[in-house]
């Protein structure tokens, strides 16, 4: 199945060129990481950065979903990833001259990559679903969560390697050259034109086109219930594995930059071995139940992971390498879990979905789980400057339970539909609740 699926040409150019520029952006992720952290000292202006990243998908979501439905996918993906390639070699020929990037212009650099970021997965979401076959879903996001993850893998030891021999300057020349291929790599796939453009565009239809995102989630129960359980995540969870890990890999524990680079590429391992699972066993289990005990073991690992930064592990070890293992060890659990829910989400969202509203409705989803992300980042950030981690890791995982015990009734007694038929008016079949 995974051989016929890569012997698609459309299929492997998107992947090719996905992988490829996700190596180039996490390289600069975690080198800009270490760069602002480094410059200001602090967790709180570190959790700032990161959160800022996330207000342009706040304001252009909507915007970027209705346009993904409206206008060409190839074209838009194409003309963002050289439009990437173009804005990087701009501040790379700055920081060339002067040496530096000051904190404003990290901050407008991450605006304007995240905002291209948005166009391009409101475009990208409904690819897959246009030249793979339903019955092969599961397989496809498989193998893009596989090939994307081992480019993540690889991303934070080259970045170490970059970012600590050569600096700053190399790592976005380098993200430079990965959107230029990518994007001439993508002019050659053949995506078929599905859009749902209305006759004249303006205000009235885009409000219009933007209801339906709306409408398609508000009478989908499962995915409401999702979307719920996935904001709570996001914002414990999400501020920790950015923020918290830095700070505690860091300074608690007191590891280099090269274990930092390790640990993060130990993480994106762990998202490779998931979708491998998943290809082999996931059609085997009811999806609903497959989410509900990640977020289980999700929340059971971050509270035992408290352990790790405490005192009473610490004050065990002549060196920190024991508990730093350790909390490589949990963290790589949490990714594995992750990635299998992920993947069952996705399947299950490119299934409900029609393709013609699949931009809208995903940017429209994706906006309402990542609306906490912000002030949980910048929550994690304070209260790292003012309490031990162990005691946040601790309440993160109490309020996951306390979410899922809420929802559990919900997310377990739903039974999906996946019937797409465009006259219905775009609308999926409803999700059932017994």
């Amino acid at each position: 199945m995974a051989i016929k699926l890569l012997s698609n040409k459309t299929f492997s150019i998107f992947i090719g060129g996905k992988a490829i520029s996700v190596i180039g952006s996490n390289i600069q992720q975690f080198a800009l990481s270490l760069y602002v952290y480094a410059l200001t000292g602090s967790a709180t202006l570190f959790a700032t950065m990161l959160s800022i990243s996330i207000l342009p998908r706040l304001l252009f979501s909507p915007v970027a979903g209705v346009m993904g439905d409206w206008f060409n996918r190839k074209k838009m993906i194409v003309r963002l990833d050289l439009f990437n390639a173009i804005l990087l070699t701009v501040f790379a020929t700055y920081f060339f001259f002067n040496q530096r990037l000051e904190l404003l212009l990290i901050y407008a650099l991450i605006i304007v990559l995240e905002i291209g970021e948005l166009f391009y997965e409101s475009a990208a979401s409904g690819v897959i679903p246009s030249i793979v076959e339903e019955k092969d879903y599961t397989t496809a996001k498989s193998i893009q969560s596989i090939v994307i993850n081992i480019g993540r893998l690889l991303s934070p030891m080259l970045g170490a390697l970059l970012y600590g021999v050569l600096g700053l300057l190399a790592v976005l020349i380098v993200n430079a050259i990965s959107f230029l291929v990518a994007g001439i790599m993508e002019l050659f796939m053949n995506v078929p034109t599905l859009q749902k453009r209305p006759a004249t565009l303006n205000v009235k239809s885009f409000f219009k086109d933007l209801k339906e995102g709306f409408i398609i989630i508000k009478d989908n129960h499962l995915i409401r219930t999702i979307i719920i359980l996935g904001t709570v995540i996001n914002f414990v969870i999400g501020p920790l594995f950015t923020v918290g890990f830095l700070v505690i890999i860091i300074d608690t524990l007191g590891a280099s930059e090269f274990q930092f680079g390790l640990y993060q590429s130990f993480m994106a391992a762990s998202m490779i071995i998931g979708p491998m699972i998943v290809m082999s066993s996931i059609k085997k289990y009811d999806t609903a139940k497959v989410c509900f005990m990640g977020f289980v073991v999700t929340a059971s690992l971050t509270i035992v992971m408290a352990l790790v930064p405490s005192h009473f592990m610490l004050n065990r070890f002549q060196t920190t390498l024991i508990p730093f293992a350790l909390l490589m060890a949990l963290s790589f659990a949490v990714g594995l879990t992750a990635s299998i829910i992920n993947i069952s989400i996705s399947t299950l969202f490119a299934k409900t979905v029609p393709i013609e509203a699949m931009g809208r409705t995903s940017s429209v989803m994706n906006l309402l789980i990542t609306m906490f992300i912000p002030i949980g980042q910048i929550t994690y950030g304070i209260l790292l400057d003012n309490i031990h981690p162990s005691f946040i890791m601790i309440l993160s995982g109490a309020i996951i339970f306390a979410a899922l015990i809420i929802f559990k009734r919900s997310l377990l007694m739903s039974t999906l539909k996946t019937t797409k038929d465009p006259l219905k008016g775009m609308i999926p079949s409803e999700v059932h609740v017994s």
